[in-house]
């Protein structure tokens, strides 16, 4: 089996890496059998889950492609909701920015996300939101987005609500309450359906119970997977019927459309390299002790072991530049410069610093170019030219 995670994504050619490892894998059979397999380690829970249900621009709930499979997709919105499918797909998160930064975009409704810290060239992401004529950002704290926001919309954490995530194993799972909600907080599925009625939508929906309803409606994979069957534990997709026990593994007998293919990838230059005045590479990741933005892990006891931006840096290159454990130093690129403390280690190659992003007040995404991988639209994260100096 191989996993694989952000380190083979976060490029500019991203997929064509991800290509590369399952080429391997087809040479070999190893796929269809158990042990075997291309297994994605994705960065938290329910990336597969909302996946599932369209949570692309160009892909309905159940895989169905707006563009390709257009009859299709307009028979299914027809035959669920009683509506009419737009002619136009939506935008990305990445074409949401461009377009706020030009103007053609007025209002963005970001929900569990905290793009100031988390997506690439923070100044680029400070300006296009700023530009927005009316921002909305619900999530649990008030992050270094909701700062920016004309109204800020508290949510309930994943224990204070119901529901169910899918992992990516396709193992659909119930969540269920643990706790009350602090204050006005509510769940996500109740902020929205409340919205949608206020816009005048006829939204009946009392329950993440009747959600699931319409998502086995809508999703064939889904259609067998109800509250009363996961009591009992995990079902995993594709799920047809109530009968049906899940499928464990995928493609023991065939692939959907015949035969595999191998897909060729040809060996392309990173977006940027070192040079005189910026000689190292910086590569932006996430430490054990936090959780992405920091959000929840910097306001809990764990957080505090690692409470600002550090910067590992190879010892051979700290020797040259007198910098010693602990220093504090500057790391600058074309887009911007944080400030961290110093860790010297032999986990970073020469010529190589690490930087995690989890710090709002000296963010390591500051660094980080707008380039993304053509295909997927994954922030190319991990290769960055910078200097560093000791302050």
């Amino acid at each position: 089996a191989i996993f694989y995670s952000m380190g083979i994504t976060q490029h500019k050619y991203g997929t064509d890496n991800v290509r590369a490892l399952a080429n391997p894998a087809l040479l070999c059979g190893m796929l269809g059998r158990q042990g075997t397999g291309i297994n994605p380690l994705r960065g938290h829970n329910n990336v597969q889950g909302a996946r599932d249900v369209g949570c692309m621009p160009e892909i309905l709930p159940g895989y169905i492609n707006i563009s390709s499979e257009k009859e299709k997709a307009q028979a299914r919105v027809k035959e669920v909701f009683g509506g009419e499918l737009p002619p136009n797909p939506g935008k990305s998160m990445v074409k949401m920015i461009e377009a706020a930064l030009d103007g053609s975009l007025k209002g963005l409704y970001i929900m569990g996300e905290n793009p100031m810290v988390s997506d690439p060239d923070t100044n680029k992401q400070r300006e296009a939101l700023e530009n927005l004529e009316f921002l909305v950002v619900q999530d649990l704290f008030l992050t270094e987005t909701a700062m920016l926001a004309d109204v800020v919309l508290p949510a309930a954490s994943w224990a204070e609500r119901e529901g169910t995530f899918t992992n990516t194993s396709r193992a659909v799972q119930r969540i269920r309450k643990a706790v009350e909600s602090p204050g006005e907080a509510k769940p996500d599925w109740w902020i929205i359906t409340e919205i949608a009625k206020a816009c005048g939508a006829s939204w009946n929906y009392d329950s993440p119970r009747t959600v699931m309803e319409e998502i086995r409606r809508f999703v064939p994979q889904y259609g067998g997977i109800t509250y009363e069957r996961l009591e009992e534990g995990p079902l995993m997709w594709p799920c047809p019927d109530e009968n049906h026990p899940g499928t464990p593994i995928l493609y023991t007998r065939e692939f959907p459309h015949g035969k595999a293919r191998f897909a060729p990838c040809d060996w392309q230059k990173p977006h940027e390299e070192p040079d005189a005045e910026y000689p190292f590479i910086a590569t932006i990741g996430r430490s054990l002790y936090h959780f992405h933005t920091g959000t929840m892990t910097r306001r809990s006891p764990s957080g505090e072991y690692i409470g600002s931006l550090y910067v590992e840096i190879n010892p051979a290159d700290a020797e040259r530049l007198q910098i010693k454990n602990g220093d504090k130093v500057r790391v600058s690129s074309r887009r911007g410069v944080v400030e961290g403390r110093a860790i010297i280690t032999e986990r970073v190659p020469s010529s190589m610093v690490f930087l995690p992003f989890h710090f709002g007040e000296q963010p390591a995404n500051a660094l980080t170019a707008s380039v993304f991988d053509e295909e997927a639209e994954t922030p190319a994260y991990k290769i960055n030219a910078v200097k560093v100096e000791k302050s």
